[in-house]
């Protein structure tokens, strides 16, 4: 993969980068270090990607292997009040971001990645590291969740 290649993906994942970050990590300087890392590490390691139609799931789980490192440096995981507007589906339905962000992080991090960033079942299993159809269950019994919190009437 050619530098010019790299910047291009990794420009076009920016939105993304920021969106997994913040469902992972509370504080704005600790997802910029965490993206920033990631970038950098995805840079060093870029010969050892196999497949250019896997970039956007390697580098996604870069990101979150650095989001959970900082974790455990002592960060805390996201509160809330503090989650930025833009991990909403749509900017006006906060109800519904409270109720995403408000799930265990099992099934948060699945609904995030397919509804929200458009990660198919397949990349989803490779970033988070788990079969297709553990995915499948996980994004099941998440809508079940947020139906629970927001009522039947919303489609999830």
């Amino acid at each position: 993969m050619t530098a010019e290649e790299f910047t291009v993906q990794i420009m076009d994942m920016k939105k993304t980068l920021y969106h997994v970050s913040c469902g992972i990590l509370r504080s704005e300087a600790d997802r910029e270090d965490a993206v920033q890392e990631c970038i950098c590490k995805a840079w060093e390691k870029r010969d050892s990607l196999k497949s250019a139609g896997a970039f956007r799931a390697w580098v996604t789980r870069i990101l979150i292997n650095e989001c959970y490192d900082i974790c455990r440096r002592g960060s805390k995981i996201v509160l809330l009040d503090e989650m930025p507007e833009a991990v909403a589906p749509e900017s006006g339905d906060r109800e519904l971001r409270d109720a995403v962000m408000g799930l265990d992080e099992i099934y948060r991090m699945p609904i995030l990645l397919f509804y929200v960033e458009g990660f198919s079942i397949r990349e989803i299993s490779r970033i988070l590291q788990i079969p297709e159809g553990t995915v499948k269950s996980r994004l099941f019994a998440g809508r079940g969740k947020l139906r629970e919190v927001l009522g039947e009437e919303v489609p999830v």
